[in-house]
């Protein structure tokens, strides 16, 4: 069955740094596009950033756009997030999430970015 486990979430103080990891299994990998969505803490769900399934295509929102980068690597089956100067307003939920139409999500990673 398909699996999409995250981690690499924490707290941190603004303005450094986190990776996180989506492990992926059950499909694949390599054919699917792949996301990263959040939710902060009573919020809804705001998409974060996007890869293709070979990875020469990303998107990002424009509340990360260049600090975030997307990447993944489809010989371990692991999409990445690689987090810079990062912002209170960062705190949320982060998910990865399989293909265009989001099908699976992983359990989420939590990100905390507080002094």
């Amino acid at each position: 069955q398909v699996q999409l486990v995250e981690s690499g979430g924490g707290l941190v103080q603004p303005g450094g740094s986190l990776r996180l990891s989506c492990a992926a299994s059950g499909f694949t990998f390599s054919s699917y596009a792949m996301s990263w969505v959040r939710q902060a803490p009573g919020k809804g769900l705001e998409w974060v950033s996007a890869i293709n399934s070979g990875g020469g295509s990303t998107s990002y929102a424009d509340s990360v756009k260049g600090r975030f980068t997307i990447s993944r690597d489809n010989a371990k089956n692991t999409l990445y997030l690689q987090m810079n100067s990062l912002k209170p307003e960062d705190t949320a939920v982060y998910y990865c999430a399989k293909g265009p139409w989001y099908d699976y999500w992983g359990q989420g990673t939590q990100v905390t970015v507080s002094s």
